[in-house]
């Protein structure tokens, strides 16, 4: 939301799970208000100044063992840092620093990029999220399969990303 570049971390796929490719996009919530999302900035959820260093695990974890499906495909962790659930292309500037939303332009972006790394000739295709990531997986499912039209399966996966408010 600060206006710094966004980011993701790549570990690319090997032997039979080299044309298969996983994108994951972290959660992280919303932000409530003006003054909710400025106390976001100098925090990984506001900035990729802080964006957080991950190490593969779980769904993207490397070892078979732990991930007998995805161990050795392309996966991909997408930083979160514009509480908006990659939806986002606005600004707002008024008291306090100024506040960028930039949600959809870096998914766009994001995607753009695996597709110049080969994922639009993939086997496999899957979209998946945790929280405010597994909503905007729902929200962003269409287009993304709209973008691989040649990969043979791309398959959407959210993680809790459905929310009441109280």
């Amino acid at each position: 939301m600060d206006g710094s570049p966004a980011g993701y971390y790549y570990s690319a796929g090997s032997g039979d799970g080299a044309k298969n490719w996983l994108l994951f996009l972290m959660g992280g919530g919303w932000c409530d208000n003006v003054d909710d999302c400025q106390s976001k900035l100098n925090q990984s959820f506001g900035s990729s100044k802080f964006m957080p260093f991950t190490k593969f695990s779980e769904i993207l974890s490397p070892d078979r063992q732990i991930n007998p499906d995805f161990y050795n495909w392309n996966r991909i962790f997408v930083a979160y840092c514009d509480q908006s659930s990659f939806l986002g292309d606005t600004e707002f500037d008024g008291q306090g620093p100024k506040l960028q939303f930039r949600g959809s332009r870096i998914f766009d972006a994001v995607v753009d990029d695996l597709l110049a790394k080969g994922m639009g000739v993939g086997e496999n295709a899957i979209l998946s999220g945790i929280s405010a990531g597994g909503l905007a997986t729902i929200l962003h499912c269409d287009g993304f399969r709209a973008r691989l039209p040649d990969v043979g399966r791309v398959k959407c996966l959210s993680d809790g990303g459905f929310f009441f408010r109280g």
